[in-house]
């Protein structure tokens, strides 16, 4: 049913939650994962060469800290036989999703959100909600437990 399953991460606990899921699926139908990791870029004050040279060293950092954190899982998914592709993408997260979904050929997404309706999503944003709205693919909400939120 399942050829290729996208699980976008952010590196937190609360993201992980949605491996389980990712994992069982991608056994079950022999499915392919792609992890998906959306650095977004800092905001440097100023233009000159030494906010640059800041800016470039800091997403240099950045991207190489994501790639190291979905290598591991990466890892961990070979050995337990489920083949595993990783991507970095950069910009804003919503856009990266649904544009790495596209891409990837996705025919399900799963994804990780705190629950929260109301004010509590309206102040902290969702980017399952987001998702949510502009996504054309299947997709898998998990919700958080309480104690990992």
């Amino acid at each position: 049913m399942y050829k290729r399953i996208l699980v976008p991460l952010d590196g937190s606990k609360l993201a992980e939650i949605a491996l389980p899921h990712a994992e069982s699926l991608a056994q079950q139908y022999n499915a392919e994962l792609v992890l998906l990791q959306v650095v977004q870029p800092p905001t440097i004050p100023g233009q000159g060469s030494t906010e640059l040279i800041l800016y470039q060293k800091t997403m240099e950092s950045l991207i190489k800290k994501t790639e190291d954190y979905l290598a591991g899982l990466k890892g961990e998914f070979r050995e337990k036989s489920i083949t595993t592709r990783t991507r970095v993408g950069l910009g804003p997260v919503v856009d990266e999703i649904v544009e790495t979904a596209d891409a990837q050929d996705a025919e399900l997404v799963i994804i990780a959100s705190h629950g929260r309706s109301g004010l509590g999503r309206v102040f902290f944003g969702s980017v399952a909600s987001g998702v949510l709205n502009r996504i054309e693919h299947p997709l898998l909400i998990i919700r958080c437990p309480e104690e990992v939120s």
